[in-house]
């Protein structure tokens, strides 16, 4: 398969989209939304302040593989967590990798409190790479054999309050469901958010465009 571009504004030149040639991967235009964190995250760098960081507490006995395998196929049901970016024209764009395994770290306590406060600081302040991704880590941190924090960090550009809502509400039914060695409850979804972009894109110009910047003028 070979990379696809969905709007006849962008190119498909690989090279500069820093995709190499045996990659498979589907390039489609930014969201408005997207587009705009993408340009402050090119005008400051290396900054936090677009993380969106969660720590939950995790009590009882912890399958680390099952989480592990719950994440990678959280990552594989939503695009916008496969999701990186690249410029063309000076423009964003989307490209989303048909796969990724999600990086689940662990970490053994010793003074547990004081170092899970630390942690989770640190970690709040670390930057994501738009270029490269990827846009969600997951630290687990282990307090005692049966009480764990679960820290999760997304950039905004991939996630927000509710996103998380539903993120935790998926993890919930297919951890449960493979620590009890059955598959996934949950339909395949018929949209992504590249879907979403697409259309905004397509709605957004022409009269309709006129008329939400004339408002704006006034």
């Amino acid at each position: 398969m070979t990379s696809e571009i969905y709007d006849n504004s962008f190119t498909s030149d690989r090279q500069s989209l820093n995709i190499s040639s045996e990659a498979e991967v589907f390039v489609f235009p930014a969201s408005f939304a997207q587009q705009r964190l993408w340009f402050l995250d090119q005008f400051s760098p290396s900054n936090p302040f677009y993380n969106v960081v969660t720590a939950l507490r995790l009590t009882g006995s912890l399958n680390l593989p099952a989480l592990e395998q719950t994440f990678n196929e959280i990552v594989q049901r939503h695009e916008t967590l496969r999701t990186t970016f690249a410029a063309v024209s000076g423009q964003p764009v989307q490209i989303i990798s048909p796969a990724f395994k999600s990086n689940l770290k662990l970490l053994e306590l010793q003074q547990r409190q004081i170092e899970a406060k630390k942690i989770t600081a640190a970690e709040s302040l670390r930057p994501f790479n738009l270029s490269t991704g990827p846009l969600m880590r997951v630290t687990i941190l282990r307090l005692t054999e049966t009480e764990h924090i679960l820290l999760l960090n997304m950039h905004h550009i991939a996630s927000d309050d509710w996103s998380i809502g539903v993120l935790i509400r998926e993890l919930e039914a297919i951890y449960t469901a493979l620590i009890n060695q059955q598959p996934s409850p949950l339909p395949e979804l018929s949209l992504q958010y590249a879907d979403f972009a697409e259309w905004q894109r397509e709605w957004l110009q022409g009269e309709v465009l006129e008329t939400q910047l004339a408002y704006w003028r006034q």
